[in-house]
């Protein structure tokens, strides 16, 4: 009988304290980083985007010859007034062979996992080496995994924060307690914070052209780690900080639309991360340049999220089988299903 496993968002949950964050969030760095390395094998596309006045809808597909795997996911930024995530999101892994869906996941706590784990990734193979401070600029649902990335993958051990909602800060002051090697300053601005950071992580939701980092912040050989603008009309970083940068992106037909560089020229230089991962293209070209990684999210992340999710799952037998899919008798009948069963 096929069944497909389900990993909701308690199954999810009991894995990662299985395994404690900060090496789920290590394995999940290397699996991204596996899958990457094996970029043109996938059958890859621009997210498909249903945008409203509220926030916006979108579904990522990506497959190679093995496996198919796409999200769900939704941007929201005024959900949290209603009691809701600002992003939720779930994803299917299925076989390319037949179709079958193999895994069916919950993707919103995976979705802040997998974005930290890509982030990390990218400051590992760009940001200045010794890096050791970063500032956080946005405290909400995605920080406190932003934080423990760098913190267990590049070795960050101050973080300066800041949000415009002090009881965000509080929040992230209060999860990271656990981690006393993290020292946690806040500051009273985004130019306090990111005053003397190697790194500048901004996180922020707000759908809106913003300029969250100024050309007059840059400091020589800083590394931004833009996530926050992740959609048309959505942007975090002054358009002079790109031109003042060297520029890497996940899947570059994807962020002309959605990054930071939807505000630049058709012909601005950007350089795709895989290329740098496989050494096809260098990284920093210099102790003091400027380095931004303008992440999107791509499905790819998503696959290899899924792909590790299921190989956990089976192994320490979280989740549950569910008939997803009809399996037992006759699959040319599939009327016999709307039968009432003999006896």
């Amino acid at each position: 009988m096929a069944t497909t496993r389900f990993v909701d968002v308690q199954a999810l949950s009991g894995l990662v304290q299985a395994l404690g964050t900060s090496r789920f969030l290590e394995a999940l760095a290397d699996t991204i980083r596996e899958d990457f390395l094996r970029w043109p094998e996938f059958d890859k596309s621009a997210r498909l985007a249903s945008h409203s006045a509220l926030g916006v809808i979108e579904l990522m597909p990506v497959s190679n010859g093995q496996r198919y795997a796409f999200k769900y996911v939704n941007g929201h930024p005024g959900n949290t007034a209603h009691g809701l995530p600002t992003v939720m999101a779930f994803g299917v892994l299925a076989e390319v062979q037949t179709g079958l869906p193999v895994l069916l996941s919950e993707l919103t706590l995976t979705t802040a996992l997998r974005t930290a784990a890509m982030s990390a990734l990218a400051a590992q193979a760009v940001a200045r080496p010794g890096s050791r401070r970063m500032a956080l600029i946005g405290n909400g649902a995605q920080s406190e995994f932003q934080a423990l990335a760098f913190h267990a993958l590049l070795g960050i051990d101050e973080l300066r924060i800041y949000d415009i909602d002090a009881q965000a800060m509080d929040k992230l002051e209060r999860n990271l307690a656990a981690w006393p090697a993290l020292r946690v300053r806040r500051a009273a601005s985004v130019t306090e914070a990111v005053r003397g950071a190697d790194i500048v992580s901004t996180l922020t939701a707000r759908k809106a052209r913003a300029t969250i980092v100024t050309p007059e912040m840059l400091e020589p050989g800083m590394h931004l780690n833009a996530i926050g603008g992740d959609c048309p009309g959505k942007t975090e970083l002054h358009a002079e900080v790109l031109r003042a940068a060297r520029v890497f992106v996940e899947y570059e037909p994807q962020t002309r639309i959605e990054g930071e560089i939807q505000q630049m020229a058709a012909d601005f230089p950007v350089v795709e991360l895989w290329r740098v991962l496989a050494g096809a293209e260098a990284g920093r070209q210099s102790e003091d340049q400027v380095t931004v990684f303008d992440s999107v999210g791509f499905a790819l992340e998503d696959y290899s999220a899924l792909r590790l999710i299921h190989a956990l799952a089976l192994q320490h037998g979280a989740g549950q089988d569910i008939a997803l899919v009809p399996s037992a008798g006759d699959p040319k009948n599939l009327f016999r299903l709307t039968r009432p069963r003999a006896g």
